[in-house]
C-alpha cells in the first residue's frame, strides 16, 4: 500500500495527518490557514522571527529582497486573497510596507500566529522506511511527520555572473540592494546594473537620477519588451485573457496590442529583442523607457571582462566603473533536503505534477514554487485546495504514469510560448493553472470516491 493510499485511509477513519510547514512566508501561511480550515494538524516551522519571507523589509534571516522604494508590479485587485479583501484605499500597486501589513492582517485576522514557531530552522528533511518525514528542527530534537510542505521561496539564493579578470570597485547583487546608500553609496559614482528583470529596471530606473548616480548604464546579454503597468489607463494585469481563450489566439492578441501601444524596443535606444512579446517573463516598469529616453540610462551588451577599475562590454566598448549591480535572477534552493532526486537539476527543472507534487511522493508538496504571471503572491492559496483535499482523503491522485503525461502537457502548454531558458523553467500562466486546478480537483474527487 501507498504512503498516499495510507493517508487517504487515516483521513477516512477519523486520523488526519500531521503535516509539516517549512516556511512561514505567503505561501506557507496561505497554506497553514487551508490546512486549519479543514482541522489538520501541522506544526509551521520559520526561520526568521515573524511572517513575510521575501516581503519582510530587512528580514533578519536575510533572505528578503526587499528594498526601500520596492513596490509590488501586481495591482491590488490580483493579488487579494479570495477571503480577505485588500484595503479599499490602497493605490493600484502597493508598497511593500502596504504587502507586508496586509500579510499580518491576514495572519491574525485568521488567528493563524500562534501555530507558526518562530527563530526555528528545519536543517533537514528525509524519507523514513514507511514513506513519512523524519524532520530535524534547529534547537530541537527530531519529528516525524506523514507529510511535508515546502513552503521556503524562490528569491533568495542569489545567482551571481562569473566575468574574466578581476575588479577594483563594488560588486553586489541586487538581492543585498536596500537603497542608494546601502550596502554600497552610489552617490556620485559610475554604475552598471546587468540584467532586465524588473528588479534591474527597479534600480536602474531609481539609480540613474541626476543627483545620485554620476552615470550609469544597464548591461543585457539580450533585449527584452519593456511592458507598461497601465493599459488605456487601467492596471494591466487586470486585463489579462480569460483561461477559455485558446492560447494562441490570446498570445496573437497580445502581441499585437504591445507592439502597437509600445513601438520598437529599438526607439527607446534599448537593443531590438530576439523574441516575440510575452515569449519571457515580463519586464514591467513604468519609469525604466523614459529614464532611457531621457538619456539618464545608457545601454551596453553583455560584459565581456572586468580590468580593474575597467568594464569591457562585448561591443568592445570599455567604461570606468565604480559599482556593478547584477540584477541576475536566483537560485532554487532547498537545503535541508540532500536527496538529488528532490533538487532541480543543473538547467533549473523540478518536474512537478501540478508543480507541486512529484511522482511517486505524494507526500511531499513544495508550494509556490512557480513563476505565474500575473501574480505568486495568492498562488499557494490556490493550490492549498488539492493539498487538503488529497490529506483529507476527498483527492485522488492519478497514476504516476498520468501525472507524468500530465506534466510533459502542462509545461508545453505553460511553457511553450517562452525561449529556452533557466529562467522559464517553472513560468505557468495563472488564470490557466486555476482553471485547471479546479477540473483537477473534480477529476480527483471521482478517483477518491471510486
Amino acid at each position: 500500500m501507498s504512503r498516499g493510499e495510507l493517508t487517504r485511509r487515516e483521513a477516512r477513519a477519523g486520523n488526519p495527518p500531521k503535516v509539516c510547514i517549512i516556511g512561514a512566508g505567503v505561501s506557507g501561511f496561505t497554506t497553514a490557514k487551508r490546512l486549519a480550515d479543514h482541522g489538520i494538524d501541522y506544526d509551521c516551522f520559520e526561520m526568521s522571527d515573524d511572517i513575510g519571507g521575501n516581503w519582510y523589509y530587512r528580514n533578519p534571516n536575510g533572505r528578503s529582497a526587499c528594498y526601500s522604494s520596492l513596490h509590488i508590479d501586481t495591482s491590488k485587485w490580483r493579488m487579494a486573497f479570495e477571503d480577505f479583501p485588500v484595503p479599499a484605499d490602497w493605490p493600484d500597486f502597493p508598497h511593500h510596507s502596504q504587502v507586508l501589513r496586509y500579510f499580518h492582517d491576514y495572519v491574525d485576522h485568521f488567528g493563524l500566529r500562534d501555530s507558526i514557531t518562530f527563530d526555528t530552522e528545519v536543517e533537514h528533511a528525509s524519507r523514513t522506511d514507511d514513506g513519512r518525514w523524519a524532520v530535524r528542527i534547529s534547537g530541537g530534537p527530531q519529528r516525524t511527520y506523514d507529510a511535508l510542505v515546502v513552503a521556503n521561496g524562490h528569491h533568495w539564493k542569489p545567482r551571481l555572473p562569473h566575468y574574466p579578470g578581476t575588479f577594483d570597485g563594488e560588486l553586489i547583487h541586487s538581492h543585498s540592494y536596500r537603497h542608494p546608500g546601502e550596502p554600497v553609496d552610489m552617490y556620485g559614482r559610475r554604475i552598471v546594473v546587468v540584467g532586465l528583470g524588473n528588479s534591474g529596471l527597479d534600480i536602474a530606473s531609481e539609480l540613474s537620477q541626476r543627483f545620485i548616480a554620476e552615470r550609469l548604464w544597464v548591461s543585457a546579454r539580450r533585449g527584452v519588451w519593456v511592458l507598461s503597468k497601465y493599459r488605456k489607463g487601467v492596471p494591466a494585469d487586470k486585463m489579462s485573457r480569460p483561461p477559455w481563450l485558446p492560447r494562441k489566439a490570446g498570445l496573437a492578441m497580445a502581441r499585437r496590442m504591445i507592439k502597437k501601444t509600445l513601438g520598437p524596443m529599438e526607439n527607446y535606444g534599448l537593443p531590438a529583442p530576439d523574441h516575440e512579446p510575452l515569449s519571457a517573463h515580463p519586464s514591467v516598469s513604468g519609469e525604466f523607457l523614459t529614464r532611457v529616453g531621457s538619456g539618464d540610462i545608457g545601454v551596453k551588451p553583455a560584459i565581456s571582462a572586468l580590468e580593474g577599475s575597467r568594464v569591457r562590454f562585448a561591443d568592445g566598448s570599455v567604461e570606468d566603473v565604480d559599482v556593478i549591480v547584477c540584477a541576475t535572477g536566483y537560485e532554487m534552493s532547498f537545503p535541508f533536503f540532500d536527496d538529488p532526486a528532490l533538487l532541480p537539476d543543473e538547467r533549473h527543472r523540478l518536474r512537478l505534477f501540478k508543480r507541486m507534487i512529484k511522482p511517486g511522493i505524494p507526500n511531499l508538496f513544495y508550494m509556490g514554487l512557480a513563476q505565474p504571471n500575473p501574480t505568486l503572491v495568492n498562488f499557494a492559496e490556490q493550490q492549498s485546495k488539492l493539498v487538503a483535499a488529497l490529506l483529507k482523503g476527498w483527492y485522488a491522485l492519478p497514476s504516476e504514469e498520468e501525472m507524468a503525461a500530465v506534466i510533459e502537457r502542462d509545461e508545453r502548454d505553460h511553457l511553450g510560448h517562452f525561449y529556452d531558458s533557466p529562467r522559464h523553467t517553472i513560468q505557468v500562466d495563472f488564470n490557466r493553472y486555476v482553471a485547471d486546478l479546479r477540473r483537477e480537483l473534480l477529476r480527483g474527487a471521482r478517483r477518491a470516491a471510486a
